[in-house]
């Protein structure tokens, strides 16, 4: 199954951290278009894009290796993004499915972490209601993220969702423009 958009346990490794990038093989670009993560129109085209493969702890403590489709500029660093072809998601709070401009995952310069873990919230409510338990900030759990994930990724500038100001926080999302 092809997971472009949210990885399935954290991508900051605890220990060694490997990775590799490539450009995107042809089945994959196929699998992408036949999911409908890109389409003709999207900002980038498919051979802007590449496969990351990287190393990553999962939930049970134990390294894995897991795949990201990321924006080729930005592939050369041990951080990237990943690429889904979309408008960005309103908060909770006004309600719809698009906003009606780009999702930085379109650019692949976004990744989302642990989604059920760190669920989208807005007037304390979430899209995702497995994500429930997880609203609550102050009852740290694994794969929630702390403070050792924001500061890596703001060592390479990018921003944390989950410090907007106001009622909504996007607590998986990181982004190299902070939306």
């Amino acid at each position: 199954m092809l997971r472009v958009v949210a990885l399935p346990a954290l991508l900051i490794a605890l220990g060694p951290f490997d990775s590799s990038v490539r450009p995107l093989p042809q089945p994959m670009k196929t699998q992408l278009k036949q999911g409908g993560f890109w389409r003709s129109g999207c900002p980038v085209g498919l051979s802007g894009l590449r496969l990351l493969t990287v190393t990553h702890r999962g939930f049970d403590g134990r390294a894995h290796t897991g795949q990201l489709v990321v924006n080729r500029r930005r592939a050369a660093r041990p951080l990237a993004a990943s690429f889904e072809c979309r408008q960005a998601v309103p908060s909770p709070c006004t309600g719809g499915k698009g906003t009606g401009t780009w999702s930085m995952h379109a650019y692949g310069l976004a990744v989302d972490l642990n989604p059920r873990e760190n669920p989208y919230v807005g007037c304390g409510q979430s899209r995702d209601p497995d994500a429930r338990s997880y609203r609550d900030r102050s009852d740290r759990r694994p794969g929630m993220i702390g403070s050792r994930t924001v500061r890596a990724f703001e060592a390479i500038g990018w921003s944390w969702a989950g410090a907007w100001a106001g009622d909504t926080k996007d607590y998986m999302h990181f982004s190299s423009n902070g939306h």
